[in-house]
């Protein structure tokens, strides 16, 4: 019996192997904790905004699933023609792993040959979750936030929280004064001392208080109830919001959308899946067409700004690309006979 083997141009870019010498690199935390570099991400996280924007990366449509074991599943998928580029992001949400001493969020990111449907790196994609998502919030933060910005409140202190908040503090360097606010209303030092060396960061006594007086707002939460009131909302200032990415979740409260400017990711997902489910009819601005200069907004002193952040799948997958090459340019990771 005569085997396939694919023939593949010498001098066309893409890998040589055949199938029965073909490999599989594996990227556990470890590798990808090693090769994550802020500046990468961000590069990596801006193109993909703007093949968005362009229409030269696609997004196909998210799975997101609650699970009779109390966890939320997740899927999201893309690919860019153009650059050979194709895989997804199989992730989602358990709360119980906190009780064993594990991180609720959990992510695998798969790359796949789109000539062949093979894949050809398997990641770990808890850091790379955590990385692109602060990327896009600086990134939203750069076109958005007050130039001015010096105080921020903070909903959370798990690792998204961290993740914005650290990137917001190389942003807006003028930020001194971090309030956070706690489910339980208790202080987290471990949260605290991440950043103790950076700003001024306290709990918050009372929420409402903190959100009035902060110009940067971050919501960085499981989701699933408002944390704030609309009132308390002050002219100029700016939301970065991260929790709502599933239907039903949400951390605004009603009418803060309707007076605000408000920038998505992804029009249809924020309509699905984010916080703008709550007003589908609300104008938006893509993040990508004012990265292009496809579209403008022009900050008043007074506007309110709202970056609805669902989370693309080409963010995961410009990121893990990145990844894999610099692990094949270091000789990092570990790679699997993978014949077929």
């Amino acid at each position: 019996m005569t085997r396939f083997l694919r023939k593949v141009p010498l001098d066309s870019g893409k890998p040589t192997a055949m199938p029965c010498d073909a490999t599989l690199l594996l990227l556990d935390k470890h590798h990808v904790e090693a090769l994550l570099s802020k500046d990468a991400v961000l590069a990596a996280v801006q193109e993909s905004f703007e093949l968005h924007s362009d229409r030269l990366g696609r997004v196909f449509p998210v799975v997101r699933e609650a699970l009779p074991t109390g966890g939320v599943f997740g899927i999201k998928s893309g690919d860019v023609p153009s650059q050979g580029l194709l895989g997804f992001k199989a992730a989602g949400f358990w709360p119980a792993n906190r009780a064993v001493g594990g991180e609720p969020h959990q992510a695998t990111v798969v790359l796949i040959d789109p000539g062949t449907g093979r894949p050809t790196c398997i990641i770990d994609g808890n850091a790379i979750t955590t990385a692109r998502t602060g990327a896009a919030g600086a990134l939203g933060l750069r076109l958005l936030a007050r130039p001015d910005t010096a105080s921020a409140c903070v909903f959370g202190t798990g690792v998204q929280a961290r993740v914005q908040l650290d990137f917001a503090l190389d942003t807006l360097p003028g930020i001194t004064q971090v309030r956070y606010v706690t489910r339980d209303g208790r202080r987290d030092p471990a949260f605290e001392a991440v950043f103790a060396g950076r700003c001024a960061i306290s709990l918050a006594a009372d929420s409402n208080a903190a959100v009035a007086s902060s110009h940067l707002i971050i919501t960085a939460t499981p989701g699933r109830e408002v944390l704030f009131d609309v009132s308390a909302v002050q002219p100029g200032t700016h939301l970065n919001c991260v929790g709502a990415d599933t239907r039903g979740k949400r951390e605004l409260p009603d009418g803060l959308l309707a007076r605000a400017r408000i920038v998505v990711d992804d029009l249809a997902q924020a309509r699905q899946i984010g916080e703008c489910q709550w007003l589908p009819e609300a104008a938006c601005i893509e993040l990508g067409d004012l990265l292009c200069g496809k579209a403008a907004l022009q900050r008043e002193p007074a506007d309110i700004t709202v970056f609805d952040m669902t989370g693309l799948a080409l963010q995961d997958l410009t990121v893990a690309r990145q990844l894999q090459r610099a692990a094949l340019a270091t000789g990092q990771g570990t790679r699997l006979p993978w014949a077929w």
